[in-house]
């Protein structure tokens, strides 16, 4: 009986070190990076002469994409692995052995695992696509018959939107406060976000779309998209009284020529 005692006990304690082990060697550091930019996975060896092998491998199948081989003095970089995702991007540091990717894609996200004779170290790399500027528009007619008389009463509607993105947030800001939000997760898609102001007035607002590491911002300016019913029609006054100016510049014009070339006839007509 004394005898299994210890023999559990002893399998208990060897478990407990290899969980131990395990856990310190699979533990998972996540980077972020935005596309086109590069990127390097630090080995954390000062140098790699006791090590036979050094490989990297991706995703969770580890797919070696690039190794260092010592016994024959030999690096490797499987250029064509994984439809050549990976082809002139995969730069491997031959003494420290530590990985920088170049010119990086979104497809370039996973997993990517070091492992060597007595080292295993584990990255998880999120490469996040390029944030387009959002775009404010109006997103109401200018004017309707809806509208209150009292201008001061009346509302600008206005939509700040973006197109092709993924795990991104959208929203709304009035000076440093948050009035409105909406994220999405999924990739390539279109966001719209909808705000209404009151016309003229002098808050600071501005549409930020963002992801972890990245934001774009675009100012509002209310007086360029956003015009009372009366400013329109003085705007549209003004437009036509400006081309009826025109039109009677013209008419005076054409009457001055043609009052100069019948006056010239007459004096033909008299000398001969």
């Amino acid at each position: 009986m004394m005898d299994m005692f210890h023999t559990l006990a002893f399998c208990c304690l060897c478990c407990c070190r290899l969980v131990g082990v395990f856990g310190d060697t699979v533990t998972v550091k996540s980077v972020s990076v935005t596309e086109g930019d590069s990127v390097t996975l630090d080995s954390g060896l000062t140098e790699i002469i006791d090590e036979d092998l050094i490989q990297w491998k991706f995703g969770t199948k580890d797919t070696v994409i690039t190794e260092i081989n010592l016994r024959v003095s030999i690096i490797s970089v499987y250029q064509n692995v994984l439809d050549g995702r990976f082809r002139d991007r995969l730069k491997l540091d031959h003494q420290t052995g530590s990985l920088t990717i170049t010119n990086t894609r979104t497809e370039h996200t996973g997993l990517y695992t070091l492992q060597t004779k007595s080292v295993i170290k584990r990255f998880s790399l999120t490469v996040y696509a390029r944030l387009p500027v959002p775009v404010i528009s109006r997103n109401s007619p200018q004017c309707s018959s809806s509208s209150s008389s009292s201008s001061s009463q009346q509302n600008c509607s206005l939509l700040c939107s973006v197109v092709n993105v993924g795990h991104v947030t959208l929203s709304w800001y009035k000076g440093n406060s948050l009035l409105s939000s909406i994220g999405v997760s999924d990739l390539s898609i279109s966001l719209s976000l909808p705000l209404e102001v009151e016309y003229q007035e002098k808050n600071s607002y501005s549409c930020v779309i963002n992801n972890p590491i990245r934001n774009q911002t675009t100012h509002l300016d209310i007086s360029k998209l956003c015009h009372t019913c009366s400013e329109a029609q003085v705007s549209c006054c003004d437009t036509v009284e400006a081309v009826m100016r025109l039109v009677v510049t013209a008419l005076v014009g054409v009457a001055a020529v043609a009052a100069a070339v019948l006056l010239l006839n007459d004096v033909r007509s008299t000398r001969g």
